[in-house]
């Protein structure tokens, strides 16, 4: 969802690394099958300190939910510097596609959590989809400061392709198929802005 890869190593202290840890481990090997001295190993940090700033793994799952929410905030940030909503929405759509290796080995970082937390009920699932709302919204406004008045239709119809193409670029392995839907995407924004 956010630029399709999980949080980069973040800036900041130790707090700040294990979020951004958790939501790349957690992306790559599943909430269940993490454990907290993974998510520790990646971020360079002894498993006893980890305990010193999250109790629990639910913990480390809501930190991870911080990191995609920081990572998405970049990434807006990033997009607005563009001139026109067309000119975002495509570097979105080419900012998906540049992770197309990362979606066919482990699906969106986002949607993928989003999956795996709707199975559980803790709430944290509502707290993804709330930061997943964050986007939807954002790609919302770039189509009405485009003129449309089917901006939230709009919106909803992007980011269900983009999900539904980290789904198949995943189960098939195969990134050119990321690409190949990129492209499609690109052309239709072209076609809603002329």
């Amino acid at each position: 969802m956010t630029n399709s890869a999980a949080p980069a190593r973040p800036k900041g202290g130790k707090r700040e690394r294990l979020g951004a840890a958790a939501a790349r481990v957690f992306h790559e090997q599943g909430v269940e099958k993490t454990t907290i001295a993974d998510i520790a190993n990646a971020a360079d940090v002894p498993v006893g300190n980890v305990y010193y700033y999250f109790k629990t793994k639910d913990q480390l799952v809501r930190a991870a939910i911080g990191a995609h929410e920081q990572a998405l905030s970049d990434l807006i940030a990033m997009l607005e510097r563009l001139p026109t909503p067309r000119d975002r929405l495509t570097a979105l759509i080419g900012g998906w596609v540049a992770e197309r290796e990362t979606a066919a080995r482990f699906g969106c970082p986002s949607g993928t959590l989003a999956t795996e937390l709707d199975k559980r009920a803790d709430g944290l699932d509502r707290e993804l989809a709330a930061v997943m709302r964050q986007l939807v919204d954002w790609v919302e406004g770039q189509f009405e400061a485009m003129g449309r008045t089917d901006a939230r239709q709009l919106a909803v119809a992007l980011i269900a392709a983009y999900q539904g193409i980290s789904l198949l670029t995943n189960t098939f392995r195969d990134p050119e198929l990321m690409v190949a839907e990129g492209e499609r995407l690109a052309r239709w924004i072209d076609s809603l802005a002329a």
